[in-house]
């Protein structure tokens, strides 16, 4: 019997349910699970991050191909309907899905390091749409980092280079976080890694992303930006340290000891 974690990536959704999984993975300790990721691209790098096994699958639909009847899955994705998931309830003998709302940080962000950059902006691995270029006018004034993201195109990143004087590649983008006081972000992991490392994040709410996130982040009181205001980035930043942001545990919801017992382990 085997155990894979099925996590639902791409570059039109971005790594935030993959940097979760490999921080569920990496809290497991021994216990030997594969990933499997709908991207080629991020599974032949998933070992950087603590993951020793890892599959690129394309489509959810292909999970019976590599899985065998009986095996158990960590099912960490939205593109299933109620019928798929009662088909994978019965083909697995453990079936464990996460939701989208799930508080999972990697260990190595809970450190308290020196903020020696004062603000940084990323917008999301994810950026088919171009939409950080046709929002920069949100950020005038401000004397910003740039993280640069994983699916951004080679052309686009260029451009965003001459834009910006100070920026962070892909591989820094742990660095950038723990280094970050200020960091206003539209990845919901990102500001749970953020506040992880004593950070400030601002969180600004993408039309195309989910409303999940929302009420968790008004309880953590993280500030919410709708529609790229730029006036209340402004008031927000500018009041910033009368801001009561609230601290989260190590893996909060406590998911995996959840894993765990269901596991039997």
């Amino acid at each position: 019997m085997q155990t894979f974690y099925y996590v639902h990536t791409g570059h039109r959704i971005g790594l935030d349910r993959f940097r979760r999984s490999s921080a569920i993975i990496k809290s497991l300790g021994d216990v030997d699970i594969t990933l499997l990721c709908s991207d080629f691209r991020i599974a032949q790098i998933a070992k950087e991050y603590g993951v020793q096994n890892s599959v690129g699958i394309d489509v959810v639909r292909n999970i019976p191909q590599i899985s065998h009847h009986g095996d158990r899955l960590i099912f960490d994705s939205d593109e299933a309907n109620p019928i798929m998931v009662e088909d994978m309830k019965n083909y697995f003998s453990t079936f464990i899905p996460i939701k989208n709302d799930e508080i999972a940080v990697d260990e190595t962000f809970f450190i308290n390091e020196k903020k020696s950059i004062k603000m940084s902006y990323f917008f999301g691995d994810d950026d088919y749409e171009k939409d950080l270029e046709k929002h920069l006018s949100f950020l005038d004034g401000l004397d910003i980092h740039l993280q640069l993201g994983f699916y951004y195109f080679l052309d686009y990143e260029e451009m965003l280079k001459e834009k910006f004087s100070n920026y962070f590649e892909f591989e820094e983008y742990e660095e950038m976080i723990k280094k970050t006081d200020i960091l206003i972000t539209a990845s919901p992991q990102a500001v749970l890694e953020s506040l992880a490392s004593h950070g400030r994040p601002i969180y600004i709410k993408r039309e195309d992303y989910s409303d999940d996130f929302d009420s968790l982040f008004k309880n953590l009181n993280v500030p919410i930006i709708k529609k790229f205001d730029k006036e209340k980035l402004t008031s927000i930043i500018e009041t910033i340290d009368n801001q009561d942001y609230q601290n989260i545990a190590y893996l909060s919801n406590k998911i995996t000891g959840i894993i765990k017992e269901k596991f039997n382990l």
